[in-house]
């Protein structure tokens, strides 16, 4: 078993998982990493507390989505839904926008981008980055993917605080990598 597997065995971060990821989270928050690196705040469905993440975000036809690795069991999911989709997302700022979710049948080509982008979740991936579209279509319905909506800006900051830089369209029509 890989070492990244174990952070998260039974889909569910370990204690060492836990304190990475509380770090990587506020580095993520502070805009200390590149722009696709951001946190996401959302309420708890159960403590209401306000449960942080960090995540990795993917752009594909000039929109940002966001993926669950792990599944639809995880609790930064099951958080989301819980709470309309209304989440803070921080990269250097606080931006506040609405997580929709996106049907299983469009989920493929934002997957395929998310794996181009994430290394690290590729083990959690059943499909290999290269992998034909079809593929990731196979997958889909088993990782929820949420498209970042346009929500209310927080603190006065514009609401494309987390945006790619100009010109940066992701993994979308860039040669893989051999």
């Amino acid at each position: 078993m890989s070492l990244k597997r174990w952070y998260y065995r039974g889909g569910r971060p370990n204690r060492v998982a836990r304190v990475l990821d509380r770090c990587t989270a506020a580095l993520y928050a502070r805009g200390v990493a590149p722009n696709y690196l951001v946190t996401l705040e959302v309420r708890g469905r159960r403590s209401g507390r306000t449960i942080t993440m960090p995540l990795v975000m993917t752009v594909v036809g000039g929109e940002r989505y966001l993926v669950s690795m792990l599944g639809e069991k995880a609790n930064w999911v099951r958080n989301v839904r819980a709470a309309g989709g209304e989440v803070t997302m921080r990269h250097g700022h606080r931006e506040r926008v609405r997580l929709d979710e996106v049907t299983a049948d469009r989920r493929a080509p934002v997957l395929q981008a998310y794996l181009r982008r994430a290394p690290n979740a590729r083990v959690h991936l059943p499909v290999h980055k290269d992998a034909p579209l079809a593929e990731f279509e196979r997958a889909a319905y088993r990782f929820p993917v949420f498209r970042v909506a346009e929500g209310d800006t927080a603190a006065g900051v514009g609401s494309h605080a987390c945006a790619p830089a100009p010109g940066d369209a992701g993994d979308e029509g860039r040669e893989p990598r051999k």
